[in-house]
């Protein structure tokens, strides 16, 4: 069954098939994470020839490695000759890759290097490299692909909001630079890949979902920033378009470094290398701003000094990696202080995702029966709401849309990247 897509997303409203119809998850496999740019990883993790990582993309099997010339590629992990899986493991390090099938093997960048028997193989060596994708880029060591290599340049994928996002994270680093090499943490979920962007950039269910955290950090940046009445805060809900949104929290911090938790004194080495780059005046709008917490369209979540990569496994099966961002620059406390923080926020045993998965597969299984024609059937049978706030939603000058932090901006401008996409068989 074909899907019409723009029945199935309207303004303020979403059926609730999208999250479990199979039909609909193939469609997005093909149209969003092989049509389109997907963030894959980040440069750091491959810092030396032959440090290779392995990822997903979709569905699709992939490893990033650095080849000998220093370039990134992003190959496909599955032999060219029988399909086998060429990388098991999470990471590694290769002078070149070798199936344990029948001993083929390739050079990092792909191409094919020898065969046992080579007498037998009448293809020329050309034909016998691994898929690359169409398209590898990057944006301050954030590295994307476009495995079908029609989406288009990855500036036009970011667009000035996107880009915006890294550079503000990037520029909390002495050196503008990150280390994401800590290593990641994934949570299996048995929900829907599209309930993380929404959940992670949620402002309106902090009190609700995630109380035992404020019950036991009550003094949290979060009670300034997201917790509390409506019109005594300035926290916004922001559309960046592109898919790409924000909940800027910028203007509520009381104090600076609140993101940190952490005062001046306390970190006076990296505040002394922030000015000795910035100079004092940007350094210290930078010590009050702090990182973003944003989505970058469609599975990179910037969660502060979190990143998470959202992984879809099928209709109602989400990997939710995360790893700690690492600046470079810093003495090692300042990067243990973030390390400690992470597990605590999204660790096994944290507050927030644990907390977020119990939602996300409550919401699963109450869509588990939802059908994409029930929404032409019955205009009130399995639709899910996301107007709150829709009436007092400011278009801004620059053509991002704002609105209050408990309202369903985010939500929103995903949705309406989302049809846009789909649409675009």
């Amino acid at each position: 069954m074909t899907c019409d897509y723009a029945s199935l997303i309207r303004d303020d409203r979403v059926h609730g098939s999208l999250y479990v119809d199979p039909g609909v998850f193939a469609d997005e496999m093909d149209r969003i994470f092989r049509y389109g740019w997907v963030f894959v990883g980040h440069e750091s993790e491959i810092a030396a020839p032959g440090q290779w990582v392995t990822r997903r993309l979709g569905l699709e099997p992939v490893i990033m490695a650095r080849d000998g010339e220093g370039r990134v590629q992003v190959l496909a992990n599955r032999c060219a000759h029988r399909g086998n899986s060429l990388c098991w493991r999470e990471h590694g390090s290769a002078r070149f890759f070798q199936c344990t099938y029948h001993g083929w093997s390739f050079a990092l960048d792909g191409s094919f290097r020898a065969a046992p028997h080579r007498a037998g193989q009448d293809r020329e060596r050309t034909a016998l490299g691994l898929n690359r994708a169409g398209q590898v880029d990057s944006h301050r060591g954030f590295v994307f692909a476009d495995m079908a290599g029609e989406a288009g340049p990855l500036a036009d994928h970011l667009g000035a909001g996107g880009r915006d996002l890294l550079d503000r994270l990037c520029d909390l680093s002495p050196t503008g630079r990150l280390d994401l090499s800590a290593g990641w943490i994934g949570h299996r979920i048995e929900s829907n890949w599209k309930m993380w962007p929404e959940s992670d950039n949620d402002g309106y269910h902090f009190d609700f979902v995630h109380a035992s955290m404020l019950k036991a950090a009550p003094d949290s940046y979060y009670q300034e920033t997201v917790v509390g009445s409506e019109t005594a805060n300035s926290s916004r809900t922001v559309d960046l378009g592109g898919g790409h949104f924000e909940l800027d929290m910028r203007a509520s911090y009381r104090s600076e470094l609140s993101w940190l938790g952490a005062r001046r004194e306390r970190v006076a080495a990296y505040c002394d290398a922030m000015v000795g780059r910035y100079g004092e005046a940007r350094a210290r709008q930078l010590a009050w701003d702090g990182p973003p917490h944003a989505f970058i369209f469609p599975n990179l979540f910037l969660g502060e000094l979190n990143l998470a990569i959202i992984e879809p496994l099928g209709p109602a099966a989400t990997v939710h990696h995360h790893t700690a961002v690492q600046f470079e620059g810093v003495e090692p406390a300042f990067n243990q202080r973030i390390l400690r923080q992470s597990e605590a926020a999204l660790g096994p045993a944290s507050f927030i995702v644990p907390d977020d998965a119990v939602t996300a597969e409550r919401m699963q299984a109450a869509m588990r029966a939802a059908r994409p024609d029930w929404a032409a059937q019955n205009e009130n049978l399995a639709w899910i709401d996301v107007s709150r706030g829709r009436q007092r939603e400011r278009l801004e000058a620059d053509g991002r849309r704002t609105g209050f932090i408990s309202d369903e901006v985010t939500n929103r401008a995903f949705w309406r990247h989302y049809r846009q996409v789909m649409r675009a068989a």
